[in-house]
């Protein structure tokens, strides 16, 4: 039998290495009548905020050539909702609790976490910083070095739970960014957030989403996705948790072998939602053909 456990570090270990990726599978529930969600090694929410959010004005969301733009706006039900109508579900959840947050500025992200962190059923959080900082003229808090830094260090300094950033690619070095990430406290990174994209009617000449320009996720990401995962493993020694256009087996094996130790499906579950089982098949059959007996072993292995 294939060992199909990671460990995240010290504080985290997950019974395989597959995620849900935050805003994809809604708060843990919402797909809970489609599939078994304890195939998820962990589950990672949809962004939350101290406070609701209404987001984005529709259209928020377009299909395009291997992919999707969406400028969802983080629309979320904030934390005290969360807690009210979430914790009778997600408490009895076998895998790791991941909560991800989002904030406009520093304060939101102390308020939610400092909430958040006294709840016994979360083991961790995801931070998404590529939320504009109202503070600094609506630079996005993971674009900055200096920014992020003084953020993560912040947010260490609140929990002792499992802590990991969630990086842009919108960057001009994303190596730089989860360096800083790990100089600051960070237990781990996650890569990469959605690129930037746009798509335009040619006979309205309207663009199809209401913000014009929004992020761009799916298959057509994967290999920048890879190259981040490849750029950021040199620099740093943190587990990073991958994700970008992932949809099968060989997705995931390819970005443990970048470096990752652990993915996030995303995308793919809004076409294909049972695809945590085939890809656990295909992960299990690959390690028995190529003689492997972890998971873990494919970490970083690719032969250069």
């Amino acid at each position: 039998m294939v060992d199909m456990r990671i460990k995240l570090g010290e504080k985290i270990s997950l019974d395989n290495p597959l995620m849900t990726a935050s805003g994809t599978f809604g708060y843990g529930n919402e797909l809970s009548d489609v599939l078994d969600i304890n195939n998820y090694g962990g589950i990672v929410t949809k962004s939350l905020s101290i406070e609701p959010r209404i987001g984005n004005p529709p259209p928020r969301i377009v299909e395009t050539h291997c992919g999707m733009i969406n400028s969802i706006g983080l629309a979320n039900i904030g934390v005290e909702t969360f807690l009210e109508e979430k914790a009778g579900f997600l408490s009895d959840y076998k895998g790791q609790l991941i909560v991800n947050i989002a904030g406009r500025t520093d304060d939101e992200y102390f308020a939610a976490l400092k909430r958040l962190t006294q709840v016994d059923w979360i083991q961790g959080f995801e931070i998404n910083v590529s939320c504009p900082n109202v503070k600094e003229g609506g630079i996005e808090f993971g674009k900055d070095p200096k920014v992020l830094g003084q953020l993560v260090k912040e947010l260490r300094q609140l929990t002792d739970k499992f802590l990991m950033i969630k990086l842009s690619p919108n960057v001009t070095d994303i190596g730089i960014m989860a360096e800083k990430c790990q100089e600051c406290g960070a237990d781990a990174v996650a890569m990469i957030n959605t690129l930037y994209g746009a798509a335009i009617d040619i006979y309205s000449r309207k663009p199809l989403i209401n913000s014009v320009i929004g992020g761009l996720s799916g298959p057509a990401i994967k290999p920048v996705a890879i190259a981040s995962v490849i750029k950021a493993s040199k620099v740093i020694d943190i587990p990073i948790i991958g994700m970008g256009g992932i949809s099968c087996g060989q997705d995931v094996v390819e970005f443990l072998l970048a470096g990752a130790s652990a993915v996030e499906l995303g995308t793919v579950h809004f076409f294909n939602p049972h695809a945590v089982i085939e890809i656990l098949e295909f992960l299990k059959k690959y390690c028995d053909e190529n003689n492997i007996s972890a998971i873990s072993d494919l970490v970083g292995k690719i032969d250069y």
